[in-house]
């Protein structure tokens, strides 16, 4: 069973990103993690994005309705790709005394390799589980292949896999 961080940050599992790849099965993985993180009573964090493609309120923008979601779950919007650029997300791990994250999520390229390298930056911790990220084929490699490369530039560097 992998170690347990102090809080699990899940980075924009909305539903304008149901076709990425492998959406379905990551959300499977993701409610695990959520179930391991509700049996420690440890924080779980929802990052949801906004932006001008991507609008509050609509239905894209709706976290997707698979996850584990509860009331008591922490939700932080964000308007770019750093979950910690103009959000209250510092802030609310620093009051609750949290030095360590597991992350997971989407965009792997863009939202969760902004938010991982920041985190760093900040002095935080990272975990995180294998193919916890999707993305999408883009010109240049598949949604796999970015998984793997945006991995092995992490690993070691700014997180600890498990």
């Amino acid at each position: 069973m992998p170690e347990l961080a102090d809080a699990l940050v899940i980075i924009d599992m909305q539903r304008a990103l149901q076709y990425s790849y492998n959406f379905d099965g990551l959300i499977h993985s993701i409610n695990d993690r959520i179930f391991s993180y509700r049996q420690d009573n440890l924080p779980i964090i929802f990052i949801q994005h906004n932006d001008q493609d991507l609008v509050r309120g609509s239905e894209l923008w709706n976290l997707s309705g698979k996850l584990d979601k509860q009331k008591e779950d922490i939700v932080v919007e964000k308007t770019h790709a750093n979950a910690f650029y103009q959000t209250n997300l510092n802030k609310i791990l620093m009051q609750k005394g949290i030095r360590s994250i597991e992350v997971c999520g989407a965009q792997t390229e863009y939202c969760c390799n902004t938010t991982i390298i920041m985190a760093h930056g900040l002095g935080y911790k990272i975990f995180m589980e294998h193919d916890m990220t999707t993305t999408f084929d883009n010109d240049y490699m598949t949604a796999e292949d970015t998984i793997s490369f945006f991995e092995n530039i992490w690993n070691q560097r700014f997180v600890t896999f498990q």
